[in-house]
């Protein structure tokens, strides 16, 4: 039987819009003669030259249907727009027939013919357009079926929670596609429960689990885009135990400009794993440092350089400048930025280094920039610990030759793009990124104490034009960026594990890429110098609670000793060089609101400019002789808190500049 059917479904379009005009012709036909039959009340059969009328008619009825464009037409897809043509051309046709059959009964010679009843052309309008419109839907409905039956044996049973205009407009794409069986809806409406949509009914969640015993089911598609974070949350913590792989659609605002399909079907995105719905931003905030102003981005090509280039073009700065290491990040989000429609914004590519501070000054004067954003950094926290000497020139140095530079060609904001593992650091990468903190505190306060005397100079070599605005915005995990844990278990899921949690115990704070760079904007705006943003990143989330979830939410269940036969193995790897079970975002408690919920400033020690210096060329000193073991003991002192959990030993082994 499936054989059969797949035969007649692999049939040539060709040979298929054959099929359907013959059918078309014996319709027509069959249509005249009926229309005789029930004005006459016996079944007639044509006599004389009236044998012409009857049989002559698909001759100028097909050419018209082709006209129309009818056997362009999928039988399996058709639907009312179809249905409209179908009676347009119908109509037409039977306008022609009716004038044929006037032209034959007035001419002479056909004098033979008898009268044709006035009934009889409107009995045919009737039925030919039941016949030939019929025939398509019938069809439709016998080809449905046949697919239905065929696709039960190798479809996927899925149901669409959400029985909206969303989740009726994405029952029609299922349709066309022999992936997928709809079984159903779910939906919490109590008003649209036990009613039905196309005939597939419409459950409540408590007969969830008996619908899955008993229909098989095996994925769930959310069709859900215009509820709050919070409640789709709801929704997925209620599906997680059920171990079906469950998909979601975008958001509404990514729906608004065309229909759904199964392509817009998503993995469960990082938004429903957070569970948190946002915070509307402040668009003064955001365009305070951004619009029609010169804004460069170090680190461009990055992962939350790239995001801030995203964000940044949408607010219209004036020229944006791409500052980057890597020709290939830089050559990807150039391509990337100017195949947007962004209007008159300039954009000029820049390769370079932070560590070249010459560089760094004839291109924040030469474009006169305003803003910056510090996103270039070395973040791998194991690379960073066994690469010491390259972790420190380019979180620390670079820094420092951005910030001089910067001071030097009278930039009127500068933003630092911090972590929370500058907090209380065990690693290297940790204890760079508070170093680079304290280089911007202490050249706020330094130019606060000069009572904007700008003549004086800083470490004899950098003279004071303005002052310029510095300001850190510190924030946890960024979902999305080069590293991010989703990602990999996405990854590891797919290629059917084992999924590798560093520790059982281990917790993380996440937010996603574009949320974070959206607060860094914000809080960019907020500074009068000196300040420390720290981002509200929520509650803690625990790792290994997040791959159980992301196993059981791709349809999959986690194997165990509790569980042997389960899908996918969590193994543990132990914690890597500086990694911390617990992050923190906070040194201190000197904590205080912003205008923003979601951005809080914070008060924490520094240290005066000249003793920071002092430190900064003893790095310099160590970085060229290769003095590990130097290094470390100059970033404790800088860092009182960092308490580095990697021997010292194992890195003057390990390190890759050491030979």
């Amino acid at each position: 039987m499936l054989n059969l059917l797949n035969k007649l479904l692999s049939i040539s379009r060709f040979y298929k819009q054959i099929i359907i005009i013959f059918c078309d012709i014996f319709l027509l036909i069959f249509s005249i003669l009926a229309s005789f039959s029930i004005r006459l009340g016996y079944l007639y059969w044509p006599q004389n030259d009236l044998i012409m009328v009857v049989f002559g008619a698909p001759l100028f009825a097909i050419p018209i249907f082709i006209s129309f464009g009818l056997y362009r037409d999928i039988i399996r897809f058709i639907g009312l727009q179809a249905l409209w043509k179908v009676s347009k051309a119908v109509f037409l046709y039977s306008l022609l027939w009716s004038l044929i059959c006037f032209i034959y009964i007035t001419s002479s010679q056909f004098a033979n013919v008898q009268g044709i009843p006035r009934s009889v052309i409107v009995l045919n309008i009737l039925l030919s357009l039941l016949m030939v419109a019929g025939f398509r839907v019938f069809g439709r409905w016998i080809l449905t079926k046949c697919l239905n039956l065929l696709t039960s044996f190798i479809s996927k049973n899925v149901i669409i929670y959400g029985a909206g205009e969303a989740g009726r407009q994405l029952s029609h794409s299922l349709v066309e596609t022999n992936e997928f069986n709809l079984v159903g809806f779910l939906d919490d409406d109590v008003s649209i429960q036990k009613n039905s949509i196309n005939g597939k009914n419409i459950y409540s969640r408590l007969e969830f689990s008996e619908l899955i015993h008993n229909l098989n089911i095996t994925e769930v598609f959310l069709a859900l885009p215009s509820l709050s974070i919070n409640i789709r949350r709801e929704i997925i913590d209620f599906l997680e135990p059920f171990s079906v792989h469950v998909r979601s659609l975008p958001s509404m605002l990514d729906l608004v400009r065309g229909n759904i399909r199964i392509s817009d079907l998503n993995e469960i995105g990082i938004d429903d794993l957070l569970g948190r719905d946002k915070v509307i931003a402040n668009n003064e905030l955001l365009n305070l440092n951004i619009l029609n102003k010169v804004v460069l981005v170090t680190g461009a090509g990055g992962s939350i350089g790239s995001e801030l280039c995203r964000q940044i073009i949408l607010l219209k700065p004036k020229t944006l400048i791409l500052y980057e290491l890597s020709e290939f990040a830089l050559y990807q989000i150039d391509k990337e930025l100017n195949n947007g429609n962004f209007g008159k914004v300039v954009i000029f590519p820049i390769l370079g280094s932070v560590n070249n501070q010459k560089r760094l000054s004839q291109v924040f004067t030469k474009f006169n920039v305003d803003t910056i954003y510090h996103a270039a950094a070395y973040k791998h926290v194991p690379i960073v610990e066994f690469n010491n000497t390259e972790g420190i020139t380019n979180n620390i140095l670079g820094t420092y030759n951005c910030a001089l530079a910067a001071i030097e060609s009278s930039v009127e904001t500068f933003v630092l793009i911090s972590t929370d593992k500058a907090v209380r650091p065990t690693n290297t990468m940790g204890a760079t990124k508070r170093f680079a903190e304290l280089i911007l505190q202490s050249l706020a306060d330094h130019q606060d104490n000069l009572n904007l005397n700008f003549n004086q100079k800083i470490s004899n070599h950098t003279q004071l034009s303005s002052k310029t605005r510095f300001m850190m915005v510190r924030f946890g995990n960024v979902l999305g960026s080069s590293g991010s844990v989703i990602p990999l278990f996405m990854e590891q899921i797919k290629s059917g594990g084992p999924v590798t949690v560093t520790h059982g115990e281990m917790q993380r704070y996440f937010m996603t890429i574009s949320e974070a760079v959206q607060l860094v904007i914000q809080a960019g705006s907020m500074g009068i110098g000196g300040d420390v943003f720290v981002l509200d990143m929520g509650k803690p989330m625990s790792i290994l609670a997040l791959a159980k979830k992301m196993i059981r939410l791709s349809g999959l269940e986690v194997k165990s000793q509790d569980n042997p036969n389960g899908d996918i193995e969590i193994i543990f790897s132990g914690l890597r060089p500086g990694e911390k079970l617990y992050e923190e975002l906070l040194i201190g408690k000197n904590v205080s609101n912003t205008e923003n919920p979601m951005i809080m400033r914070a008060k924490e020690k520094m240290l005066p400019l000249i003793e920071l210096e002092a430190i900064i060329n003893e790095l310099k000193v160590a970085i060229n002789n290769n003095e590990i073991d130097t290094m470390r003991k100059l970033l404790i002192k800088a860092v009182p808190e960092f308490k580095p959990q990697t021997d010292i030993k194992d890195i003057l082994f390990k390190d890759c500049d050491s030979k």
